[in-house]
C-alpha cells in the first residue's frame, strides 16, 4: 500500500526558468527540486500575498510543509486549499491522511468519509479510510472498506492482511485465519512471505530471512525489512503477544522511509503503544 505523495499532483517534467521578481508554483517546485526547502516555501508564501486564491499555492505548500514535517502547518494549509475548492475529494482525501499522520484518527476519517461522498468512483479505492477504521476500533466497517478495496486490487498481500487483522480484532485469529483473502500476484519482498505467515504456512523467521536475503541496495534493503517488521508487530498483536509486537513496531517505526504512507502508520501505531 505504497502512496507516493510527495508533489504527486505538481510533477512536473521540464525544467523551469525561475524569474526572481515573478513566484510562481513552478518556481517553488524547482527550488525545491535543488534541495532549497526554504526559499521554496518562501516563493509560495510571496506568491499568495498577491494571489491568496492560488489553490495550487496553498495544496503545493501544504506539501512542502508535510514533507518537511510541519504537520500542522501543512494541515492548515490544506484547509485554506479546500476552503477555495471545497468539492474537490482529492484535497479532502489528502487532508484526511494529514490528520491520520498526527494520530487524529477521527479526524482522518471526517475527511476520508466526505471524500468518498465527493465522489463515490473512490470509496472503492480508499484503502486509508480501512487503515483508520482499524485504528478507531470499527472493525467490522474496516474489513468492509477492505473486502470493497479488493474488487478493485486484486493481488496486494496487504490489503489481505489488514482485512485478517480487522476480523481477528472483531472474530478472533482462527476465523481471520480461514478468511484470509488469497493472493497470487503480489511479487514485492517479502509479501509472499507475509500472506503466508498470516496463513500460518511461514513464521516470523521466514519473513525477516526474505527480506533480508533479498538482492537489494542498502536503501532497498532497509525498506524491505521495514515491511517485514511493521507486518511481523501486525502479525504478533493479532495473535496475542503484546510483547513482541511492540518490539517489532518499534524497530518498524525507527526505520520507516518519510515518503511511504505505511511509514505513518508505524510511527502512529508505535505512537499510541505509549498512549
Amino acid at each position: 500500500m505504497h502512496l507516493a505523495r510527495w508533489l504527486l499532483s505538481w510533477t512536473l517534467a521540464a525544467t523551469v526558468a525561475i524569474a526572481a521578481d515573478a513566484p510562481t508554483v513552478e518556481g517553488a517546485l524547482e527550488r525545491m527540486r535543488k534541495g532549497d526547502t526554504t526559499n521554496a516555501l518562501a516563493t509560495l508564501g510571496a506568491l499568495l500575498k498577491d494571489k491568496p486564491d492560488d489553490v495550487r499555492a496553498w495544496h503545493l505548500r501544504a506539501q512542502m510543509r508535510a514533507f518537511t514535517g510541519d504537520a500542522e502547518g501543512a494541515i492548515a494549509d490544506m484547509g485554506e486549499a479546500i476552503q477555495r475548492n471545497p468539492k474537490s475529494p482529492y484535497l479532502v482525501e489528502e487532508r484526511g491522511m494529514l490528520h491520520f499522520r498526527r494520530n487524529d484518527i477521527e479526524k482522518a476519517l471526517v475527511d476520508f468519509d466526505r471524500a468518498n461522498e465527493l465522489d463515490p468512483r473512490m470509496a472503492p479505492q480508499n484503502w486509508q479510510r480501512g487503515i483508520a477504521l482499524y485504528y478507531a476500533g470499527r472493525f467490522a466497517d474496516g474489513r468492509r472498506q477492505f473486502e470493497l478495496h479488493q474488487t478493485v486490487n486484486t493481488d496486494d498481500v496487504e490489503n489481505a492482511v489488514w482485512h485478517f487483522l480487522c476480523v481477528a480484532r472483531e472474530k478472533d485469529p482462527e476465523t481471520a485465519r480461514a478468511r484470509l483473502i488469497p493472493i497470487e500476484g503480489d511479487a514485492r519482498i517479502p509479501m509472499k512471505e507475509v500472506h503466508r505467515l498470516f496463513a500460518g504456512k511461514a513464521t516470523p523467521a521466514d519473513v525477516i530471512k526474505a527480506a533480508d536475503d533479498a538482492p537489494a541496495d542498502p536503501k532497498a534493503k532497509q525498506k524491505h525489512l521495514f515491511y517485514a517488521r511493521l507486518y511481523l508487530g501486525l502479525y504478533f498483536e493479532a495473535t496475542g503477544d503484546k510483547t513482541r509486537a511492540a518490539e517489532h513496531i518499534r524497530a518498524a517505526a525507527a526505520s520507516a522511509p518519510r515518503d511511504d504512507y505505511m511509514g505513518d502508520v508505524a510511527r502512529v501505531h508505535a505512537r499510541r503503544l505509549k498512549e
